[in-house]
């Protein structure tokens, strides 16, 4: 009996790891098609018969040409600053929020909790064109600090890390307290260095997010020297529709920064998910 529920196991197990690889793959196929497009000249993209995933004269041209026909580099520029500043406002703003959400008690904390986390609830392009207009009242338009002001806060963010703070002792508060440490002390000394996990959790999502970012960008920036790198290669097709192989090398550049973001950070983001999303 016990090694025929064993074998039974075994079977589950090995059913399960089947369909896990099955859909990896069918995942990476595109970003490999993407790579093996990117190294190809634009004739051999769609060529299929035979399709060749590495080219037998690879076209390392691709990567240097995308940077003199588009101005690639005041692009990246632009959304290496906005992306860096966006995050650790978010991680600023977040955390600072929700300690006081999860360790501070005061009068309607709830009822302003509540109405704040359900702004998640309602899609954004509700509100797409007040945001549009205020900004334009304050003369921010075509300005990277209109996108900044706007994603500065995150009512996720705020949720997320609530959560994590209340799985922290409130003894370790009540004793810093009684040694005379202020809530700004106890904020930035006790409490931020407990939060590593969800920090790095929330620069994961918040910097994938403002990276990738194409339909904010396009509402407020205007001029070329403001565009984001997702705005550019959005200009590329525009002018260069035909060329996939420049496209490709460019979406490739795109993905570089977040796949570095994910690599040194990944260490945190499994525990940060798993601890900010048991508890109530």
């Amino acid at each position: 009996m016990e090694r025929s529920k064993r074998k039974h196991q075994i079977a589950q197990k090995t059913v399960l790891y089947i369909v896990l690889i099955i859909i990896a793959v069918i995942m990476v196929i595109p970003f490999l098609w993407m790579l093996s497009a990117s190294v190809k000249p634009d004739r051999e993209v769609f060529q299929m018969n035979p399709f060749v995933w590495i080219p037998e004269n690879p076209r390392w041209a691709n990567y240097s040409e995308i940077w003199t026909k588009i101005p690639m580099l005041t692009f990246v520029k632009n959304t290496v600053f906005l992306t860096i500043v966006v995050t650790l406002l978010q991680l600023l703003t977040s955390s600072f929020a929700a300690y006081a959400f999860a360790k501070l008690q005061f009068k309607g904390k709830n009822g302003l909790f509540l109405a704040y986390i359900a702004t998640i609830a309602m899609p954004w392009q509700v509100y797409m064109v007040p945001q549009f207009l205020m900004m334009r009242s304050f003369h921010l338009n075509d300005k990277l600090l209109a996108i900044i002001c706007l994603q500065a806060f995150s009512a996720f963010g705020v949720f997320m890390m609530k959560q994590f703070y209340e799985g922290i002792p409130n003894e370790l508060n009540e004793a810093a307290r009684i040694d005379g440490m202020s809530e700004y002390q106890i904020y930035s000394h006790i409490m931020l260095p407990l939060s590593k996990p969800a920090l790095s959790t929330l620069t994961i999502f918040t910097f994938v997010n403002t990276w990738n970012d194409y339909l904010g960008p396009l509402i407020y920036l205007k001029s070329v020297d403001k565009k984001t790198i997702q705005l550019g290669l959005k200009m590329f097709i525009s002018q260069y529709s035909s060329d996939y192989g420049l496209i490709m090398a460019g979406s490739v550049l795109s993905l570089i920064p977040v796949i570095i973001v994910f690599m040194c950070l990944q260490k945190y983001f499994v525990e940060g998910v798993a601890s900010t999303g048991l508890k109530g």
